[in-house]
């Protein structure tokens, strides 16, 4: 695996040098738009209205729209100078207890590998957390965004999930449909209840599979075996 960040655990005078991996990939199954006329697939062109013409990415800005129509731009320059201490650092604020984080905050996992020579303050932070059942909230500055994150032991390793902030969870009131409570039966909470200890199991992550996913692929060999290939024309460098 390829690292995507280099930097350092930090909690108390505690320096920890580390390197982020990915935890996770996508494999869903993706598909290229095409010109049904010749089978050609479609280019998406960053076009100008006003100038008419396709931008090169060289000429492209970053700009907030402070008011209707008005932008302010911010330059790779200005991103590098603000004053971000977890830039290079993944900042310890508290210790906590994991189950105390609802799974609605958690967005993206990732991996923690020591940096050479730190497996042994790795090491001892991991046991630490291990014995003591704690993870730990942080925060850490990823893709031009300071992230709220928990760290926890997975395995062998620690694991980072980046997380929401408060204000961004949307309020449950919002949804209308559970504004009023219906009324519920004694038969009806015990025939739940009973169907619910029925299907309790262990969870075990591998028996779950994307059937969908796998029905699709089945669908691209047949057609790929039954010769139904689509090739498209040779298209002139631009």
């Amino acid at each position: 695996m390829r690292s995507i960040w280099k930097g350092a655990v930090s909690f108390g005078l505690v320096n920890i040098p580390v390197k982020l991996y990915a935890a996770t990939q996508n494999k869903s199954v993706s598909f290229h738009q095409l010109h049904r006329q010749c089978f050609t697939p479609i280019r998406y062109l960053k076009q100008c209205p006003h100038c008419q013409t396709e931008v090169p990415q060289e000429e492209i800005v970053r700009g907030y729209e402070y008011e209707s129509g008005r932008f302010v731009v911010i330059e790779e320059a200005d991103l590098a100078e603000l004053p971000l201490p977890t830039t290079k650092t993944i900042e310890i604020m508290d210790f906590i207890n994991l189950e105390e984080i609802d799974p609605i905050y958690f967005e993206k996992s990732y991996y923690l590998e020591p940096a050479e020579g730190a497996q042994k303050p790795y090491a001892l932070l991991r046991l630490a957390m291990q014995q003591s059942g704690k993870a730990a909230v942080a925060k850490v500055a990823l893709r031009h965004r300071e992230s709220l994150c928990a760290l926890r032991v997975f395995g062998k390793a620690l694991a980072l999930a980046t997380m929401h902030y408060a204000d961004e969870i949307r309020p449950v009131a919002q949804l209308e449909g559970i504004a009023e409570e219906p009324v519920l039966s004694g038969a009806e909470k015990e025939m739940a209840l009973r169907l619910i200890e029925n299907l309790t199991a262990a969870f075990e992550p591998e028996k779950y599979t994307d059937q969908y996913r796998t029905a699709l692929l089945e669908l691209i060999r047949n057609k790929a075996s039954g010769k139904q290939i689509h090739e498209a024309p040779a298209i002139a460098p631009a």
